[in-house]
């Protein structure tokens, strides 16, 4: 099973690379969100359901990346 990795680099499957600041719980559902910052531009600040983060892209988008996210370093 795929686990975020926090401080981790990730390649978004349209290009775009993104740091994982850290995993945070909502306080009444338990659902798990990651943290992550844009490495270019803005380098604005994103949450996303760790589910989505950790899911698999759409092959008919994806440039032969198998996952929405997929580590780099």
């Amino acid at each position: 099973m795929r686990e975020v990795v926090v401080h981790g680099v990730y390649r978004h499957f349209k290009g775009n690379y993104y740091f994982v600041e850290g995993i945070a719980v909502h306080s009444e559902t338990g659902e798990r969100y990651v943290v992550y910052r844009q490495l270019y531009g803005e380098r604005q600040l994103y949450i996303r359901p760790e589910e989505m983060f950790l899911s698999e892209a759409d092959p008919a988008r994806s440039g032969g990346q198998k996952y929405r996210f997929e580590l780099v370093h």
